[in-house]
């Protein structure tokens, strides 16, 4: 993973990135930020695999024959003077039929060890996200205010751990399963935030496109090496070895992490003096890397502006779509598609390398056109998030018809992922836009609203399709998706801008006229009015 995320950045760096130095810095062999872009991807990748691979691991942990005995008994006593039901079965039901193998033997159902009902299973999975709530604001203040360095050394760290702790959890009780997942969600909830102040510092404005692209490009690339290796490894290994191997290859990063990543280009021990000077002369034009760390937060100018409320509701919407795919993919191709462990897990994969691959793509082409002065920020934000709202939502709808025709289901949820990448360089960037003294805590209070999707859409899909796996309510499903993602587009798209807002700079005018310099009246007024 990492030769090919540095292979990426070196092709894409001689197209897309500002490479005017690199004739200077030979002796420096890779630049310092194309280091720290390629260990916070892996680093992201590393928080998402963990998080994704229980999606993977749940399949051949739950015994699907006893939950359909069980299901059957209720139904039974629930109904007995019905008599008894012809179509009965110990097996469970599927909606579509099984895929045409060439002979007339019958796939075993792949069972675990835990009676887990869909409301359970859940619970389970939307257990991360009750722990990744509560840090977002916390993070992104400490990070802004302290090291955002070790704030994300920490959040990895943290789900490494409890990663390994799972199957001792899971063997005692779903609830040791619900605390140890709420512990691994305290622990990323803190990474997005944190990770957005330190690009306030390590991306070039001509680079940011690109760099944030690659940085967040991460969370896909986690799932798509996750997502099979998890299979492989449950279907190799059991279970158990999803959790033990993974953790433990992850604990290379936060080695790595710690020898080759600081704070801020000025920090750096080792970082070539052009490349220093780069960042400079880059910076100080407010593009950021020079943040007020200690600046207090202008609450009430913040709440009253409609770019940050664009931000947020794309955020929340978007992440509905995103945890739809990230956490109940595996499930929907299981229970519908029919596809076994090891098929599923590939086959899961798929379109997260898709958009991962088009992630690098559409923002080095972004940046070109802005380069050339063909459109603005404000347009790429619009343009890109335009990208992973609407066309993910007809994707959905797609799905919904395609029905059991596991090739055009499986393309258009490919599809749909693959454009899902548009966010990277839409609202996801766009924090620092307008206010890069603020990143952090901004990315933290969109990320807050924008988990709530997290612990609703796994409860949603189990409470829609707890016993009765059909079409029928997944199409339901699918509609209610395509619906929240058109939202996204029309508040964005009204509400949106890639500038640099006014009160991004209240109190640091206000520092400014201490030290003996002139504010103007406008700067002054605002001063006045943002605090809150």
């Amino acid at each position: 993973m990492v030769s090919v995320f540095f292979l990426t950045t070196l092709l894409y760096g001689q197209k897309g990135m500002d490479t005017s130095h690199v004739g200077s810095v030979k002796r420096a062999c890779i630049p310092a930020r194309y280091i720290f872009t390629a260990l916070v991807s892996i680093g992201l990748a590393i928080i998402y695999g963990l998080k994704v691979n229980l999606s993977v691991a749940i399949v051949v942990m739950i015994n699907s024959t006893e939950l359909a005995l069980m299901a059957l008994a209720a139904d039974d006593h629930h109904n007995s003077h019905h008599g008894t039901n012809e179509s009965a079965s110990l097996s469970p039901e599927f909606a579509c039929p099984a895929p045409d193998t060439g002979s007339n033997v019958t796939v075993a159902v792949q069972d675990g060890p835990f009676a887990w009902p869909e409301p359970t299973q859940g619970l389970v999975l939307g257990a991360y996200f009750w722990g990744y709530i509560l840090t977002q604001i916390p993070g992104g203040r400490v990070a802004e205010m302290f090291s955002a360095k070790w704030v994300i050394w920490g959040s990895v760290l943290v789900n490494v751990v409890f990663t390994i702790l799972t199957p001792l959890a899971a063997n005692l009780s779903y609830i040791a399963v619900l605390v140890v997942r709420f512990i691994e969600g305290l622990g990323a909830g803190v990474s997005l935030p944190a990770i957005h102040v330190m690009l306030t510092k390590w991306a070039l404005p001509q680079e940011r496109n690109m760099i944030s692209s690659l940085a967040y490009a991460g969370m896909a690339l986690g799932t798509v090496i996750s997502l099979p290796f998890s299979g492989i490894l449950a279907a190799a290994f059991g279970w158990e070895a999803v959790f033990y191997v993974q953790g433990g290859l992850a604990m290379v990063w936060c080695l790595l992490w710690l020898i080759f990543v600081y704070d801020s280009p000025q920090d750096h021990p080792r970082i070539h003096p052009v490349e220093l000077e780069l960042f400079e002369s880059s910076m100080q034009g407010g593009g950021g890397g020079h943040g007020h760390s200690n600046l207090p937060v202008p609450w009430k100018a913040l709440l009253k502006s409609g770019p940050f409320w664009a931000i947020l509701v794309a955020h929340t919407c978007n992440n509905f779509g995103w945890y739809m795919l990230l956490v109940e993919l595996p499930t929907y191709m299981k229970h519908i598609l029919r596809f076994n462990i090891s098929e599923n897990a590939g086959l899961s994969a798929v379109p997260y390398l898709s958009l991962w691959l088009f992630s690098v793509v559409w923002s080095n082409r972004l940046d070109w056109a802005k380069s050339k002065g063909w459109i603005t920020t404000t347009t790429v934000r619009k343009l890109s998030t335009a990208v992973g709202s609407l066309l993910p939502a007809l994707c959905f709808v797609g799905v919904s018809f395609a029905g059991c025709d596991r090739q055009a289901a499986v393309a258009l949820m490919t599809l749909g992922t693959m454009f899902i990448a548009g966010m990277y360089c839409g609202f996801l960037s766009n924090h620092i836009d307008i206010a890069s003294n603020y990143a952090g805590t901004l990315m933290a209070l969109t990320n807050t609203a924008a988990t709530i999707p997290g612990f609703i859409v796994p409860v949603f899909v189990g409470e829609m399709t707890h016993g009765n796996q059909s079409l029928g309510q997944w199409q339901i499903i699918f509609f209610t998706t395509s619906a929240v993602l058109l939202v996204e587009l029309i508040v964005y798209t009204l509400l949106a801008s890639g500038e640099e807002q006014p009160w991004n700079r209240a109190y640091t005018a206000a520092a400014e006229g201490k030290n003996g310099t002139h504010m103007s009246p406008e700067e002054e007024k605002l001063n006045q009015t943002s605090r809150a």
